[in-house]
């Protein structure tokens, strides 16, 4: 068995690998993967990731969000949201973006990924998971990024708090507001009492 065929019986399909954990595998490292590449064992899907396709009756199929951004922030703390996310909170909000965001504690810029686009933030903390109201938070401290009509935005957000659960809602504030939303939330939530 050649060194190639011995990387190949140690890959999983629909995995996906970094260049450092292939060099666990191999001597020599970039020949075997340039080879993989070329063969279509691997699928280069980032600087410095790999994919080893899993396929199905429809073609090859893409590597999952969870397994990519594991693999490429190597870690799995993050919270994986979209601007499109803002569109269920029922704010009239109706732009479709084309990217996810992505709150973690390393990563800074945008990477497009397996086809896909993220924009990496890093922030110091972040809910394991998107609730309304982080997601009311997070838009506020967001929303001269989006393609809105901001005010009207805006009054949507100051008519939409009396209708959220006060506590959770002051704890979202507490924990991820920016000054500015800090202080359009306590107004609101003051004359929503």
């Amino acid at each position: 068995m050649t060194a190639l065929e011995n990387v190949k019986t140690k890959l999983k399909p629909g995995q996906v690998y970094r260049r450092s954990d292939l060099e666990k595998l191999s001597r020599s490292v970039d020949r075997d993967v340039a080879g993989l590449v070329n063969e279509g064992v691997l699928v280069k899907i980032g600087s410095g990731l790999y994919q080893c396709p899993q396929l199905s009756r429809f073609g090859v199929l893409p590597a999952s969000t969870d397994k990519l951004l594991t693999s490429f922030l190597k870690d799995d703390d993050y919270l994986v949201t979209s601007p499109n996310d803002y569109n269920a909170l029922g704010l009239g909000t109706t732009q479709l973006y084309n990217y996810q965001v992505v709150y973690n504690h390393k990563r800074h810029g945008r990477f497009e990924l397996g086809g896909q686009l993220f924009d990496f933030q890093r922030k110091p903390r972040f809910p394991k998971k998107a609730t309304p109201e982080f997601l009311l938070v997070d838009l506020v401290n967001n929303l001269s990024q989006l393609a809105e009509d901001r005010d009207a935005v805006l009054a949507r957000v100051r008519a939409k708090v009396s209708e959220m659960d006060a506590k959770r809602l002051q704890a979202a504030v507490k924990g991820f507001a920016k000054v500015a939303t800090r202080k359009l939330f306590e107004e609101a939530l003051a004359n929503a009492a």
